[in-house]
Parts: structure tokens; sequence; C-alpha cells
């Protein structure tokens, strides 16, 4: 099982003054302990009503990159993008960049988004949940066109492009990792089968039972299309309780694994703390000794395969 962590939160004791300290603090921990992951969470202004729209979030691609320039191992990624805020060709050459500029160690994030006030606070489009779906997959076909060095002139649903240039190609091969997050049963499980490599479920507090049937949705939907499940990176996002122990977050990691999760994305309630990373390092070496259920034994195809190359990633539907 792998462990990653998502810095979701940005509002440190100090300040803005402090942005730059603390993220080089966590990420270099991050690379030092050997998570798999530092996801950022990608949004212009907090949306969450239990919290305030005015408390501090930094744009997720210019962190990425500094998070990039502080770190040699670790990988790097949005959890999730919104397919709204930016342009299909513009994300997937931030990504692109993101890549080349670390090495080979970033994700392709991308989710449906919300429909929030956060996108009219922002002059954001906001298109209802059947359009966002279109243009995710719009996202996906173009991002999956643009890796393989194909040129050809792009139609999807909802963005025509004469000539989607890809220079420079991706450092990782065959591409930087697709992730999917959300939940949803009639468009989001078939387009992780048909395009992702990686999904990020949500820990809905029923005893797994949620989960148990998302991915049981999701072998069907991969049988389909002749692909193993156990190609798919299946991730969850947890929220990491700060009196958490280790041997508290090792339990819970092994719940988890014995539901089908193979990956857990940790999501503290505030910005990270030292004592919560300490926290990691002591559960990581039982945590990898885990296998999910469902692939006991067996290893993602894909992300157990992959090497960063030397130098010379409202509701959810």
């Amino acid at each position: 099982m792998r462990i990653s962590i998502n810095v979701a939160h940005h509002a440190w004791p100090e300040g803005p003054r402090g942005s730059a300290r603390q993220l080089e603090r966590v990420v270099a921990t991050a690379d030092e302990i050997g998570l798999d992951t530092v996801w950022v969470a990608d949004r212009l202004m907090r949306t969450d009503p239990a919290r305030s729209p005015d408390e501090a979030v930094l744009e997720a691609y210019t962190t990425l990159g500094f998070l990039a320039s502080r770190s040699e191992r670790v990988r790097l990624g949005a959890m999730a993008s919104p397919v709204g805020l930016r342009a299909p060709s513009l994300l997937i050459k931030a990504v692109t960049t993101l890549d080349v500029l670390s090495g080979g160690r970033a994700w392709l994030g991308i989710g449906a988004g919300y429909a929030d006030h956060g996108a009219a606070a922002m002059g954001l489009p906001a298109p209802g949940v059947p359009e966002r779906f279109e243009r995710m997959e719009d996202m996906l076909r173009l991002a999956h066109q643009m890796w393989s060095g194909d040129d050809s002139p792009f139609r999807g649903a909802h963005c025509d492009l004469a000539r989607p240039y890809a220079s420079p190609l991706p450092l990782s091969g065959p591409h930087p990792p697709v992730l999917i997050g959300g939940n949803g049963e009639a468009r989001m499980l078939p387009l992780v089968a048909r395009y992702a490599d990686a999904c990020n479920l949500l820990d809905v507090p029923n005893g797994g039972a949620t989960i148990r049937r998302k991915l049981d949705i999701l072998a069907v939907h991969c049988r389909k299309l002749g692909r193993p499940l156990g190609d798919i990176d299946t991730s969850v996002s947890v929220r990491l309780r700060p009196e958490e122990s280790a041997d508290e977050l090792v339990a819970h990691c092994r719940h988890f694994a014995d539901l089908g999760i193979g990956h857990m994305v940790l999501v503290p309630g505030g910005p990270w703390a030292e004592a919560s990373m300490r926290t990691l390092a002591a559960a990581l070496p039982a945590v990898r000794g885990l296998h999910r259920e469902e692939a006991a034994g067996t290893k993602v195809a894909y992300l157990d395969t992959y090497r960063a190359p030397a130098f010379g990633g409202a509701v959810p539907v």
C-alpha cells in the first residue's frame, strides 16, 4: 500500500510569509520518509461553508512547480483539477511542464468539479453536470493524443484544436499517470476504466459498503474493456486526526486494504504539522506491507513499473 498526503490547507500560523518555508518543510519530509505523492488542492478560494472564504489558498500549479524545485523523489499532482478551471490544452501543458522540470514526477489529476458559488465569485464557467462530464472526456482524450505526439486536429464535444502541439513531450513514460477523482457510477467510473491509471474515492462512513460497491462497479466497466482492475491504482482520501497514533493509522490503512484500496491519501483538518509527519514516518514500514484484498500479491501494473527518469504527479460526481 502507498501513502500520499494532500496539502489542502495553506493558512499557516505565521501567515503568507511562512508559506514557502512550510511547503519546503513538508515536501522535504515527504521525500525523506518515502511518501508516494504530495498532492495539492486545486481551487482559487475556499468554498467549504465551515471555513472562511478569506482563508489563504495558493494556486495549484505554481505551488507544484515550487515543490518540484525543493524535492527529488516524491511525485507531485493536483487533487483534483476541475475541468472548468483551465482550458484543456493549458492544463495538459502545465502538467507536461511540471513533469519535465521535476524529472518525470507529475500526475494529471482531474475531476468533474463542483457547481458552487466559487465559480461565480471568481468569474469561472459553471456548466451543468452533463456538460462537465463531456468536457472531462474531451480533456482525457486530448491528453492521450498530445502525449502520444499526435498533433493532428482534435475535435471534442466542447473544444476544437487545429494543431495541438506537445513539445516537449513528458519525461515519464508512456505519459504522466492520470488520476480521476470522484465516486459517480454512471459517468465517472466508466471514464476511469477507459482513460485513467488511478482513481480517488471518497471515504463514506458506512463500514466500507460504498467503497466495495464502487470498486465492484469499476471492475465491471474494466471487464467490458478487457482491462484488469489491477491495472488501476485504487485510492481513497481520508482525514488524518491530529491525535491519531501510528498504530491507529496502520489499522485504518489495513481496513481500507481489506476493502480493495491500494493507496491512501491523507488530508489533515488544517496545515500539515510536524507531529503528523512523524506519525506517518512511524506507520510507513507496516503500511508498505499491506496489499489490497482483490489484488493481494498482484502489483498495479502501470504504477509499479513506473520509474521517474534520471536527470543527465456542492457534491462530487
